[in-house]
């Protein structure tokens, strides 16, 4: 039996009104304590990041005078969840098994169950992803797979991020902080998205499917580049952050590139290469190339890098420019305002690919008009 996995809904959302770049301070907060030689360095590098991001507006679900939450990763699911849906032209009760992909989470009961409740759906099956950027990816691949097996046949695919709440003034212990925990504020947004995926048995395709998945961790001998300091045990609330064991850094400038490039190729080559080489695609017919990357620079830089690979740097889609980075999301996001918005033609593929840095771990997919 032919078993297809097409695209039959997206939606996204993002959360309050658009920020320009000269707001992120007011709305995320003023960093007033942190040490001097840090507050002088970060004073030089808002006009740096400014030119670096390209990015015009930021969503984030932050009040920026009551410094409350406006939405969470699970509101923001169900929104962006509820916009899928309507557009598959589906009720919630006819998904059997929904994927939920985010970048990081310690709550219990998991994301993947409360937005299950939160739709109203009594039964299903669920699972949660947490695995920095190619969470997102992760999640569509299971579903991908289980849809493919058959165990289900009707799923909901999610990513949500709120970058917010870890780069609030609040969240700080301000007179610990360092540079690579700061830098992440002007890259960084919140918002979700969301996929539903059907299983297709029949004998011809008509649509957008789903061609392949693909998934690899490189990170087996390289030290992580992002990520905080916590041990993998809980440990008391006051110590954690007296310690600053909290805070979200990331390494940026010669020491990330030293990791990013292998032999003078970039790993995200290397690995697309791979991904390629196992999933062979027709370069000529990409329409559009999805690089979930935080910068329209290293976007750039890396899309010249793929002509190797006969990817056209014309391809290249991406719209941080009026969003801002929202992480895992982002590929979701990316691929509902491509059918919103763009014209796809039969024969059109839809490429994504990505390399998150905090132990290297790369994901992508292939997707194409029928």
């Amino acid at each position: 039996m032919n078993r297809f996995i097409k695209i039959t809904g997206s939606g996204h959302f993002l959360p309050g009104k658009p920020i320009p770049f000269k707001d992120v301070d007011y709305f995320l907060g003023e960093l007033n304590n942190i040490p001097p030689r840090i507050k002088k360095w970060h004073n030089r590098m808002q006009n740096v990041m400014s030119e670096l991001v390209e990015v015009e507006y930021y969503h984030f679900a932050l009040d920026p005078k009551t410094r409350e939450f406006t939405d969470d990763n699970v509101t923001m699911s169900v929104k962006a969840a509820k916009s899928a849906l309507q557009n598959a032209g589906i009720n919630a009760s006819e998904i059997d098994f929904i994927a939920y992909g985010s970048a990081h989470q310690d709550q219990m009961p998991t994301a993947s169950v409360r937005i299950q409740e939160a739709l109203g759906i009594a039964s299903c099956g669920e699972i949660s992803i947490h695995a920095n950027c190619t969470s997102a990816y992760k999640a569509l691949l299971t579903a991908y797979e289980f849809i493919k097996s058959g165990r289900y046949k009707r799923a909901l695919v999610i990513s949500s991020g709120i970058s917010s709440s870890e780069l609030r003034s609040e969240y700080y212990n301000q007179p610990l902080a360092k540079k690579e925990e700061l830098l992440l504020r002007y890259f960084l947004s919140d918002g979700a998205g969301a996929l539903v995926l059907e299983a297709d048995d029949s004998d011809s395709k008509k649509g957008l499917y789903l061609e392949s998945c693909y998934m690899e961790s490189i990170g087996g001998k390289k030290p992580s580049a992002m990520g905080n300091k916590r041990p993998a045990y809980y440990m008391n609330p006051k110590e954690e952050f007296e310690k600053g064991y909290h805070h979200l850094a990331q390494l940026f400038n010669d020491s990330l590139r030293e990791l990013f490039y292998e032999d003078g190729k970039s790993v995200f080559y290397k690995g697309l290469q791979r991904m390629l080489s196992q999933y062979p695609v027709e370069t000529e017919k990409i329409k559009f190339f999805q690089v979930n990357f935080p910068s329209k620079h290293i976007s750039e830089t890396i899309i010249e890098e793929c002509q190797k690979l006969g990817i056209s740097p014309n391809t290249l889609y991406t719209k941080m420019s009026t969003m801002g980075y929202v992480g895992p999301p982002m590929v979701f996001l990316c691929l509902d305002k491509i059918r919103r918005e763009e014209k796809l033609e039969s024969g059109d593929i839809i490429l994504s690919f990505v390399t998150e840095v905090s132990k290297f771990m790369q994901a992508g997919f292939v997707c194409k008009v029928w």
